[in-house]
């Protein structure tokens, strides 16, 4: 649970000091507020990825497994695009804290909301291998 707030901490600093350098994102309001678009974008992120992995199962199924040779190439090469979406989304549901004027700005956020993650994420497996390791 801890690792959660820490990621949404990252996440709200990210918000709070990067999106302003994007053209085309424009975050309307301070610290608190980020925190708070943080959060949705985590809740956005995570429905994205289910209904993602949902359509994926339904697809595959409906065709057999063919469908796999088309969607295991995009899951590989398209994982950036859900931070996106989930972007995206949040903007729309949110216009008065955060505007996101086009797919562009939402997949360079995307990206950095996806390398916040990552960073976070890393330092969780890094800590789990160092308890292991030293036990």
């Amino acid at each position: 649970m801890s690792m959660f707030i820490i990621r949404i901490f990252v996440q709200a600093l990210t918000i709070a000091f990067f999106f302003p350098l994007i053209p085309g994102i424009h975050l309307h309001g301070g610290i608190g507020t980020a925190c708070v678009l943080a959060l949705f974008f985590s809740i956005m992120l995570w429905a994205v990825e289910v209904l993602a992995a949902a359509l994926a199962a339904v697809w595959t199924i409906s065709t057999l497994g063919l469908a796999l040779l088309a969607i295991i190439p995009l899951w590989i090469f398209g994982f950036w695009i859900m931070p996106a979406i989930a972007l995206k989304v949040v903007s729309d549901f949110m216009p008065e804290a955060l505007t996101v004027s086009g797919w562009l700005p939402a997949v360079f956020g995307g990206l950095e909301l996806l390398i916040a993650g990552m960073l976070t994420g890393g330092l969780t497996s890094f800590q789990s291998s160092v308890r292991t390791r030293s036990a």
